[in-house]
């Protein structure tokens, strides 16, 4: 087994160990929800699931450096660097909606090479690394192979994003509006999720105006396994550009298009 492959299996393992921490808190009345200087929320299943995947890395790849949403950075003496997102979709997660997802990507030398999201209120997984395709795994059933559509007009796509004050904090709105236009249906299936139908081929198109990351890490090789493009608004296919979007490859310059 390569060192990816070996990778591949223990965040897997990780993912769904920490699945089950956060749905210990999912849907729980008692559950306190702070604000973080952002504004965004931040809750003890963001918190004690991040610890619990590096405290995993710490064991198992102990000279892996990590990157996460909730703490420090640690350095990487190995060439390979996690990146963590352990509640993706926190404002799901306080509602109750269970489209949150629990994102780990690796990077090996400033590269992505593998990204594991899974959804642990549907017991959903979608994961990839380089090389080895795109899968996704529904409950206990046999992987399958993720793909992204083969849509090939704006007209024709479904197009999903987040939240409409993303746009307006960046101060672009009209290009929400464009976008609307341009495509056959707009829905609100939000954050890590939305790539995810990206990448397995139930949606066609989805932009984040705002992205970390930690938010984008995972998604990059999943999508560009499937078939398609994780790319920055700018063209760019990197997790650093602070946008993000998935889309096949038929709409990718025509989404571009509409971007600029």
């Amino acid at each position: 087994m390569s060192a990816l492959d070996e990778r591949l299996a223990f965040a897997l393992s990780a993912a769904r160990e920490a699945g089950s921490l956060i749905l210990n808190h999912y849907q729980n009345s008692d559950l306190a929800v702070e604000l973080k200087g952002d504004r965004s929320p931040v809750t003890a299943a963001d918190r004690g699931a991040e610890q619990l995947l590096r405290d995993r890395i710490a064991e198992r790849y102990p000279d892996d450096g990590v990157l996460g949403e909730e703490f420090e950075d640690r350095e990487s003496a190995s060439g390979f660097r996690w990146i963590l997102d352990p509640v993706d979709g926190t404002q799901s997660f306080v509602h109750g909606v269970p489209l949150f997802g629990t994102l780990i990507g690796l990077e090996s030398d400033e590269r992505m090479v593998l990204g594991v999201c899974r959804f642990p209120a549907l017991d959903e997984v979608v994961y990839a690394a380089t090389d080895s395709g795109a899968w996704w795994q529904v409950a206990n059933k046999q992987p399958k192979r993720a793909r992204v559509t083969a849509t090939s007009k704006l007209s024709d796509a479904l197009f999903c994003t987040t939240t409409i004050t993303g746009w307006q904090s960046e101060h672009q709105r009209s290009v929400f509006t464009r976008l609307c236009a341009r495509t056959r249906l707009t829905r609100g299936w939000s954050d890590c999720y939305g790539h995810m139908l990206v990448a397995t081929g139930r949606a066609d198109l989805m932009v984040d105006p705002v992205m970390n990351p930690w938010d984008a890490a995972a998604l990059l090789p999943i999508v560009q396994q499937a078939g398609g493009h994780f790319l920055g608004w700018n063209g760019e296919a990197s997790i650093h550009t602070g946008d993000g979007i998935s889309v096949n490859d038929a709409l990718k310059d025509s989404v571009l298009e509409v971007l600029d």
